[in-house]
């Protein structure tokens, strides 16, 4: 038997340019601080189980819906918005001022669909919207389509080129007045957030179909960016707002080269902290550099944090990194739900941004709280937050090669960003809370149902591009060899150090089972010897490894790789087996409203019950579930999709009436009740009902 070294590790190696394709979802193959960089954007395909058939779904279902609520008018005036802008058509801007970044976001996940099927019907269709925003983009650079028919409607020609270069004689560019209606006029007309998808709209368009029109068009929309940032006051800082663009500046200087694009992402870090009068809410309050716990807004902090580490990925600047180590701290051990959701506020005080001055009070909404703030049925949860913790895990884990950061992609993947989508892909949620109750006495602002796209406004297009691109998420390449990040049944093909075609297969049925199979398709005899590093999840106390039937003895350590060294071969197989137990999970004691409650946990899945799963009914408020349940997994269907359920007895408290009455004597659980736990992702898709992430702890 052929040696075979295995270790216990964390990334080491800093990453070169010889290492991978440079047409990942993000290309850090020639960033000097990276130690992990994407496989190629077609590299992985799903085959079977799990991803495969959520795939279909996204792509066949959800993706086209969503071109038809864009396309039909008298429902949403996204894709008109743009034909008006071009010439194509004629009227006055309709929606919300984000709508742009909403197509590009659906543009970027079309495109990514396309790199693994290369359905022409769909190039067909990217044409056809390319083609529209290339018509309405103004002659320098700027697109925005309530600015563009604004200037249109008053006869104004966008594309006439200016008497200087990058000048600006059109229709309202001053700067922070509420009431202009011209570019940057209003932060929250959100602009830059809208420039931002455009740029990452147009790299994954171009990796994926080699085509470079749209790519064209975000080269001059960032150029105009820079020349805006460049001129413009400091004021125009309070315009970064949701700063998708962090990370569109950053992907476009690795797609261009261009030092100017670089530099711009490193002053946008720095005139944050140039505004006067800044807040929580928007990250503004005090410079980055400053920073050391997430505050405000969930999804502007999120996306802020992504950007900064796409920074730290070219740099090497060591203050960010310790910023966004010691954010990240705060975030997973004080503030982030269990199914990686964050943002626990629909809308208060800002808990540090304030001072016993009544005139300096700073709201906040959709919002980080205190450490261990964390509500179940008020909580916010928005999607895209979800996401952008999701997109700065996993910059983090491209950078530092650390599993931890893995474990937080694949935890918000599975549950945070998977329960914004019905079963079907056709409704969204905009908020994930963790508790629905029928008793609740007030209103929340947002259904306690799915609903069709129009009304979640940015989290469906957002998820849905996520979703698709989720193959792009499994395995990253590094000096040492291939990792294996998320796992499912999947076909990679790739180079490593530029050696030849490495071709794995991937079998395996999770994440319900714990069994992983990787055969070896194709090695070419000059890659020599490398490693194949395969994760070991937060929740894996015990696996086992064989290769080519040979047991490797391992001591699998939580949020580490175990790494396999040998000259591989076509043939080799590696098996790979994880215990998967079924784990009750409680939280700090200083997260009062889930003290004395559980959660429970099977893989990366976390489970809830929904009040249709309680045999002879009853409410879910009188469930107890005992610390030695048994809980026995069993296969069941929601809405044609296959999932894993939990059955078991629990305990049921008498269910009398709690109207009228704040504090009774305490009532024992003097019955059983079978129940079934199911998926949280899966909760809501059979109508409505009550539904519970955590539940009262029997010890």
């Amino acid at each position: 038997m052929r040696q075979i070294k295995l270790i216990l590790l964390l990334a080491s190696a800093s990453v070169t340019a010889a290492l991978a394709q440079s047409n990942g979802l993000t290309d850090m193959s020639r960033s000097r601080y990276a130690r992990m960089v994407n496989t190629g954007i077609d590299a992985v395909h799903w085959t079977d189980g799990f991803w495969a058939e959520r795939f279909d779904v996204f792509s066949r279902t959800s993706l086209q819906s969503m071109w038809n609520t864009w396309n039909t008018p008298d429902v949403s005036h996204g894709f008109r918005n743009f034909e008006i802008a071009a010439g194509i058509s004629q009227g006055e801007h309709w929606g919300p001022p984000f709508h742009d970044g909403d197509m590009y976001k659906w543009m970027e996940g079309v495109a990514s669909v396309y790199a693994v099927n290369k359905d022409p019907e769909l190039d067909k269709l990217m044409d056809r919207f390319i083609a529209c925003v290339v018509k309405a983009q103004r002659a320098d650079g700027y697109i925005h389509t309530p600015v563009i028919i604004g200037e249109l409607n008053k006869g104004i020609d966008t594309h006439a080129l200016p008497e200087e270069p990058h000048g600006q004689t059109v229709v309202g560019t001053k700067v922070g007045a509420e009431d202009e209606k011209g570019a940057f006029a209003n932060r929250l007309n959100f602009e830059t957030y809208n420039l931002g998808h455009l740029m990452m709209a147009a790299i994954v368009h171009r990796r994926a179909t080699g085509k470079t029109t749209l790519f064209e068009a975000a080269v001059r929309a960032t150029d105009f960016l820079c020349h805006f940032y460049e001129t413009a006051s400091a004021e125009l800082a309070r315009n970064a707002i949701c700063p998708s663009h962090y990370m569109g500046v950053v992907e476009m200087y690795r797609a261009t080269g261009n030092p100017r694009y670089l530099e711009l992402s490193k002053n946008l870090i720095d005139i944050r902290g140039m505004v006067e009068n800044g807040t929580d809410d928007n990250q503004d309050r005090i410079p980055f550099r400053e920073q050391y716990r997430a505050m405000g807004h969930a999804v502007r902090a999120n996306y802020l944090y992504a950007g900064v580490a796409d920074v730290y990925a070219e740099t090497g600047e060591e203050q960010l990194m310790k910023n966004l180590t010691r954010i990240w701290n705060d975030i997973v051990t004080r503030k982030m739900y269990v199914t990686g959701a964050c943002g626990a506020l629909y809308d208060g005080t800002s808990p540090d941004g304030t001072c016993y001055e009544p005139d300096s009070i700073q709201k906040v909404h959709q919002s980080y709280g205190r450490p261990y703030q964390l509500p179940n049925s008020t909580a916010h949860n928005e999607t895209c937050a979800n996401i952008g913790n999701m997109l700065f895990n996993w910059r983090m884990l491209e950078v530092t090669g650390d599993a931890r950061y893995a474990e937080i992609v694949e935890t918000c993947l599975y549950n945070s960003v998977l329960s914004g989508i019905s079963l079907d892909g056709k409704k969204y949620f905009y908020t994930n809370p963790l508790r629905i109750s029928a008793d609740l006495p007030y209103t929340l602002r947002w259904p306690k149902e799915r609903t069709e796209y129009i009304s979640c406004f940015c989290c469906p297009p957002n998820m849905l591009r996520t979703l698709c691109q989720a193959q792009n998420y499994a395995y990253t390449l590094g000096a040492e060899g291939i990792y294996c990040n998320l796992y499912g049944a999947n076909i990679l093909t790739t180079n490593w150090r530029d050696k030849g075609e490495i071709a794995l297969t991937q079998k395996t049925a999770y994440p319900w089972e714990g069994n992983v199979r990787v055969e070896f398709d194709r090695v070419p005899r000059k890659a020599g010897a490398f490693s194949l590093f395969l994760r070991v999840p937060e929740w894996c106390g015990k696996a086992t490894l064989t290769v080519n039937g040979e047991p490797v003895p391992v001591a699998a350590k939580a949020n580490t790789y175990a790494e396999v060294k040998r000259t591989w071969k076509k043939g080799d197989v590696v098996e790979w087996v994880m215990d998967m137990p079924v784990r009750l999970l409680e939280a700090h004691p200083l997260a009062e409203e889930i003290r004395n409650q559980v959660v429970v946990k099977r893989g990366p899945l976390v489970y809830c019950l929904e009040s249709m799963d309680m045999r002879g009914g009853g409410s879910i408020d009188n469930v107890l579930i005992p610390a030695d349940i048994k809980l026995i997994p069993k296969k069941v269907t929601i809405e044609g999709s296959p999932v894993v359920a939990l059955e078991g007895k629990a305990r049921l408290i008498s269910s009398n009436s709690w109207e009228g009455i704040l504090y009774r004597p305490v009532s024992f659980a003097g019955k059983t009740v079978d129940i079934r736990l199911i998926p949280y992702y899966a909760w809501g898709n059979r109508g409505k009902g009550e539904m519970t992430v955590w539940m009262p702890l029997g010890r």
